[in-house]
C-alpha cells in the first residue's frame, strides 16, 4: 500500500491568508488544489513538501462569470464537473466544456479543479511511477537521476504535457491571472510554457493561479476535443486536440485553429489551419475535402515520443485521424 508521507496542512479562508502561507514557508510548502493528482504523486515520491497549502475554503476562487464584454472569468478552484456543466461555458466555449467533461471520471472531475489542470505536472511512463521502481532504473532527469530513459543521452526531460483543458483554453486566446503576495500579473496561456518536461511553466515562487480569463467568442464560434485513450474514462489523453472555428454572417469560417497535448512538454499548434480552412463552409464537400491535407500536415507536425504508453508512431497516425475528427464535430454545431 502506498501512503502519504507526513506533513503538516494549513487551510485558509482567504487568498491572502493563502499568499502569506507561501511567502512564510517558501519551497518547503506547495498548493493543494483538487489533490487529485499531487496527493497520488506525493505517495510516489515525486513531490516532498513539508507543508500544503489548502485552497478548498477560498470561495473567491470559484464559479464562471460572464463579463461585461461577454466573456466568462473563471475561478481557479471551480471544479471541472462544473466547468463541463455550466450552459455558458456550453454555450460560449463549447471545446472547454467538453475538455473539461472528459477529464478522468465522475469522481475526480467532482474533485479536480481547472487551474489544477492548466498547472497539471508532466507526466512520463519512466517517471510517474513508485520510488522503488524508478530507484530500480536509476531514477530519471525529472526526478533524482541524471539519465533519460526516453531520449537516449538526453539532456533535457521530454516528459508530456497532458493538461486536457489546455489545448481548449489555447484557442480561446485565454489568459490566466497569477497573484502572490503583494503582486498580480496576467500572462496569455500561449506565454505560460517552456519546453523542458522537468519545469514547463513560467511561474515564480509563492504565486497562485486565481482566474482564467476567457474573451468573448463571436456568435459564429464552434469548437470541440477530441481525445485519445485507451479506455472511455479515468486516462490521460495519448493525444488530446481541440479546434475552433468561427464563421461569419454567411457561414463561411473567418477563422481556424487547433491545438495539440500529450506529445511534449508544452501544447503544440498546428500551423496552416486558419489558411487551409478560409473561407469554406462547414459541412460542404470543400470543407470536408480541405481536412484530407490538413490531417496530414498535422500529422507531419506532430512527433510524438515514448514518454507515455501507447506506441509513438501509431499515436502519430491518430493525429490525422483525430484532425479530421474533431473539426467534423466542430463543424456538427453549424447545423444545430
Amino acid at each position: 500500500m502506498l501512503r502519504l508521507p507526513q506533513f503538516e496542512l494549513i487551510e485558509p479562508s482567504s487568498l491572502y491568508g493563502a499568499l502569506a502561507a507561501l511567502a512564510e514557508h517558501g519551497p518547503d510548502a506547495m498548493v493543494l488544489a483538487g489533490g487529485t493528482d499531487l496527493l497520488p504523486n506525493m505517495k510516489h515520491g515525486l513531490f516532498e513538501p513539508r507543508m500544503l497549502v489548502s485552497l478548498a475554503g477560498i470561495e473567491e476562487l470559484r464559479g464562471v462569470q460572464v463579463t461585461s464584454e461577454g466573456g466568462l472569468s473563471i475561478g481557479a478552484m471551480t471544479p471541472l464537473a462544473d466547468v463541463a456543466d455550466h450552459p455558458e461555458v456550453r454555450r460560449r466555449a463549447p471545446a472547454l466544456a467538453q475538455a473539461a467533461g472528459l477529464v478522468a471520471g465522475p469522481q475526480l472531475r467532482s474533485m479536480g479543479t481547472l487551474g489544477g489542470n492548466v498547472m497539471l505536472d508532466t507526466r512520463c511512463q519512466w517517471y510517474n511511477q513508485t520510488h522503488f521502481w524508478r530507484q530500480a532504473l536509476g531514477f530519471c532527469l525529472k526526478k533524482d537521476g541524471t539519465v533519460c530513459h526516453v531520449v537516449a543521452g538526453g539532456k533535457r526531460c521530454v516528459a508530456a504535457a497532458s493538461n486536457d483543458s489546455v489545448p481548449a483554453l489555447t484557442t480561446l486566446g485565454a489568459s490566466l491571472r497569477f497573484e502572490r503576495l503583494g503582486q498580480a500579473r496576467t500572462i496569455a496561456i500561449d506565454e505560460l510554457w517552456h519546453s523542458d518536461g522537468a519545469n514547463n511553466k513560467r511561474t515564480e515562487g509563492g504565486e497562485i493561479l486565481t482566474r482564467i480569463e476567457i474573451p468573448a467568442t463571436p456568435a459564429g464560434h464552434l469548437g470541440a476535443y477530441g481525445k485519445l485513450r485507451d479506455r472511455g474514462s479515468i486516462d490521460f489523453p495519448l493525444l488530446g486536440m481541440a479546434v475552433r472555428l468561427d464563421l461569419d454572417d454567411q457561414g463561411l469560417v473567418e477563422h481556424a485553429d487547433q491545438v495539440v497535448v500529450a506529445l511534449v512538454a508544452r501544447p503544440v499548434r498546428i500551423k496552416g489551419v486558419h489558411e487551409a480552412l478560409l473561407g469554406l463552409r462547414p459541412g460542404s464537400a470543400d470543407f470536408e475535402q480541405a481536412l484530407v491535407p490538413l490531417a496530414e500536415a498535422a500529422r507531419r507536425q506532430c512527433r510524438p515520443m515514448a514518454n507515455i504508453p501507447g506506441d509513438e508512431d501509431w499515436r502519430r497516425e491518430m493525429v490525422a485521424v483525430f484532425t479530421r475528427r474533431t473539426f467534423l464535430a466542430a463543424a456538427e454545431g453549424a447545423s444545430d
